[in-house]
């Protein structure tokens, strides 16, 4: 008799749902969000990638460019459209192609494999850098080599070994350096060695190896304004000071030498509390733009294609990773951060969606914008690539 009941009353709730969902298609106003096809979080399921839950501003549209791609994490587009995608738990380097131009991977290399945590990927002048924990390796001639089993060249070895916090993002700067941070080999402390917390810098064949900036706890991206040739980060903050301390920061570092506080000083006038008694916050660099706590804020660029409408360019899309020890998630979401007259103005949300409630399809890494200006955003939980695009 139970069983009987329970079938009825899911059988009126489900006509129920269906006429209250035909209700509010037909009353949206034209141009409106219609209503999702899945009910979340109940139907969240691991494996699974949910396109139609990514809320976008008005004219934007999300697809995937690759999917069952392992640990996508940072990018690098190389010609031709080629993007080259490093991972931190694999030990993999893929290059995808996309042969016939209708903006999907439709070929999928394996440049090499065996790496330790090959998360960085650069290219420049033809050839392929990849970092590891510690050390950086060049690919020569990559477009060339990649279906040779290429061979590659260790340009510099003498980073530290540390897995914490030891995966690189690592980008070529404006005049011609690679750009490589070294993560501080702990949630909170002061390292004896100079070279932790910091960005690094070094000529293409591996000399000159510099420090650029310190007191950053951990930066995995980073990017140039396209107009004043600036370096901004962003920096994720330091855990287990509570759910809503401290920011995660987006950085401006427009000169060698800047120091950003980490770690006696997070955001703009927080002292840490084992080591803040020993500085003034004032000493250091405040960041350009506070974030959300625990958002995980990772990749980052500047637009400036032709698709996205005029009040996008020059503006920054930041891919926020989301929180993994809060209480109540965070992040998982790409934000757009307006920037006027090279300040940092406001901080708002771009896409949405990989959270749903507390539970989560997808978690954003990198960003890389096409040659057509459509933007490419890797996922490293839903094993995806996707492409955002807009349309009048």
């Amino acid at each position: 008799m139970n069983a009987v009941k329970n079938k009825k009353n899911i059988m009126i709730r489900t006509i129920f749902s269906y006429l209250l969902g035909l209700m509010l298609f037909i009353s949206a106003p034209a141009g409106a969000q219609q209503e999702r096809t899945v009910n979340a979080p109940e139907d969240i399921q691991d494996g699974k990638l949910y396109l139609d839950l990514i809320e976008l501003p008005g004219g934007f549209q999300i697809d995937t460019y690759a999917t069952g791609l392992d640990d996508a994490r940072s990018m690098a587009k190389g010609p031709r459209g080629n993007i080259f995608v490093g991972n931190r738990t694999e030990d993999k380097v893929y290059l995808l192609r996309d042969t016939d131009g209708d903006f999907k991977a439709d070929e999928r290399h394996i440049i090499v494999e065996g790496l330790n945590m090959p998360n960085g990927v650069a290219y420049h002048q033809g050839n392929l850098y990849v970092a590891e924990v510690d050390r950086i390796l060049r690919f020569p001639d990559i477009m060339n080599t990649y279906q040779q089993d290429p061979s590659y060249q260790v340009i510099y070895s003498d980073y530290p070994t540390d897995r914490h916090h030891g995966w690189k993002y690592i980008a070529f700067g404006p005049q011609g350096k690679l750009y490589v941070p070294v993560g501080a080999p702990c949630n909170i402390c002061n390292p004896e060695r100079d070279i932790y917390a910091t960005i690094t810098r070094m000529d293409p064949d591996g000399s000159d190896m510099e420090i650029y900036a310190e007191g950053i706890r951990n930066t995995v991206g980073f990017t140039w304004h396209p107009e004043t040739q600036n370096l901004w980060f962003t920096d994720n903050g330091r855990d287990m000071l509570g759910d809503n301390r401290p920011p995660d920061e987006l950085n401006k570092a427009p000169q060698k030498g800047m120091h950003f506080g980490y770690p006696f000083c997070h955001g703009k006038d927080l002292p840490d509390p084992k080591f803040g008694d020993k500085q003034s916050c004032n000493k250091y660099t405040a960041p350009a733009q506070e974030l959300g706590p625990h958002v995980a804020a990772l990749g980052m660029i500047f637009y400036t294609g032709d698709m996205f409408p005029e009040k996008y360019q020059h503006q920054i899309l930041i891919a926020e990773h989301g929180s993994w020890n809060r209480s109540e998630k965070i992040g998982y979401r790409i934000m757009q951060v307006g920037v006027k007259d090279g300040e940092a103005r406001s901080y708002k949300p771009f896409a949405t969606g990989w959270l749903q409630g507390e539970q989560v399809w997808g978690r954003p890494v990198d960003l890389v914008q096409l040659h057509d200006g459509s933007l490419l955003v890797s996922d490293d939980y839903g094993n995806a690539i996707y492409r955002i695009t807009y349309q009048k």
